[in-house]
């Protein structure tokens, strides 16, 4: 392991600076702590001691922060005995005053990456108004037969995240007794979308929408005639572009979303995962997985329609890092829906007939509506934005580091 570090950009006095020290909610929860010098420096170790109620670990008293700063969190750890990390394994920020009192709401550092036999964990935060310390905490939660060791623990002031600005826009178009749906989303989108949009959505099933033909008449291949159109569009525009469509892979038909990037390429699919049985009737067969896709812009994933009425789609998409929600639906619980971007703090984005049509913020608040058929909802979002609740902290933090994963329960009751 790589030596313990504070960053020196702080200019700390010795007394300031402090050392590591153990910390834990309360004489019960206390972890086994112990320290290892090796040849690259020491090692700070945190195990469970075989107690389930654990909650402890590291702490050191970091002085000198400045209101409102942004500072950038990175440690390392490597880990054994323990099933659930991103619950179990937690690295905090415990704001101070000059009287070290609580200012403003802890950070949970959740961002990680795998490096070898050794987990990287970093997170740009800002520190709160009245502000000028800050605890560093490693902590062990709830893992028994945990051993964690930490290393490269830093802290460092950067310069204010710049905004991540996107332009989101959403249709609301209902062809009637088309004999060429797509043709008809197409014209809207030449002459209504504006020109400047990062993304565009598209309803549900726009191959079948207006016809009175069945999801088997209208399935094809994906990349196939439709992405291809699309496509065309998609390119000429610079834009992202998301719809539903039939896919036919071999006998098997899906209801699936396509996503189209800024050259007119298929840059991937979602195949819908909950399928009603109105659907299950006309042939469609369900999905899978929740992928999740890198843009230019962010991390993006869709869902459709009755994905909307369950917590996993939505769920697994933010815990894969999906920061924006693209979500062709046909109809479906605005409720619901509303619910999905606020549990899981993500951008949440619908296309539908029967359902409205809306950009949405992860406080589940409305950015643009197309009320009207034959309407556009645009808004320009930025993903950098830190949605912050006045008494919890960091919602999308929290929700990371506090999900519970290891409670699963089958239909019949049976853990």
């Amino acid at each position: 392991m790589k030596k313990v570090i504070l960053l020196a950009a702080f200019c700390f006095s010795a007394q300031g600076q402090g050392d590591w020290t153990a910390w834990s909610a309360t004489p019960g929860t206390a972890a086994k702590l112990s320290a290892k010098d090796g040849a690259t420096g020491t090692s700070l170790i945190t195990e469970g001691g075989g107690n389930p109620a654990v909650f402890g670990g590291w702490q050191r008293l970091i002085q000198g922060i400045k209101p409102q700063q942004w500072y950038r969190f990175r440690a390392t750890y490597s880990a054994e005995g323990v099933p659930f990390p991103a619950r179990q394994i937690v690295a905090r920020l415990d704001w101070t005053t000059d009287s070290l009192k609580r200012a403003g709401q802890p950070d949970y550092p959740w961002s990680t990456q795998n490096q070898g036999n050794q987990t990287l964990v970093t997170q740009d935060v800002q520190a709160p108004p009245g502000a000028n310390g800050v605890k560093v905490q490693l902590l062990l939660v709830n893992a028994p037969s945990a051993k964690v060791v930490w290393g490269d623990v830093a802290l460092d002031p950067i310069a204010t995240p710049r905004k991540r600005s996107v332009v989101v826009s959403s249709v609301n178009l209902r062809p009637q007794r088309s004999p060429d749906p797509v043709g008809e989303f197409l014209a809207f989108m030449e002459k209504s979308v504006p020109e400047n949009s990062d993304v565009v959505l598209l309803p549900e099933g726009i191959t079948v929408v207006g016809t009175s033909k069945r999801y088997t008449d209208v399935a094809e291949p994906v990349p196939g005639p439709t992405t291809g159109r699309l496509g065309q569009f998609a390119k000429q525009r610079q834009t992202w572009l998301v719809a539903g469509i039939y896919e036919r892979d071999g006998s098997v038909v899906y209801n699936t979303s396509v996503l189209i990037d800024r050259q007119g390429r298929v840059a991937g699919k979602y195949r819908k995962v909950y399928i009603p049985r109105e659907e299950f009737e006309g042939g469609i067969t369900p999905g899978s997985d929740y992928p999740v896709f890198q843009t230019d812009f962010g991390t993006v994933g869709m869902m459709i329609c009755w994905d909307v009425q369950f917590a996993d789609p939505a769920r697994a998409l933010a815990l894969r890092g999906a920061e924006l929600i693209l979500m062709p639906i046909w109809g479906g619980n605005e409720t619901l829906a509303k619910a999905r971007a606020i549990e899981n703090q993500v951008f949440l984005v619908s296309s539908g007939y029967d359902h409205p049509t809306y950009i949405m913020d992860p406080n589940g608040e409305i950015l643009s509506r197309a009320a009207e058929r034959g309407s556009v909802a645009t808004s320009q979002i930025d993903l950098n934005r830190r949605y912050l609740d006045p008494w919890l902290g960091d919602m999308r933090a929290r929700f990371m580091k506090e999900l519970r994963t290891d409670t699963k329960v089958d239909p019949a009751g049976r853990r």
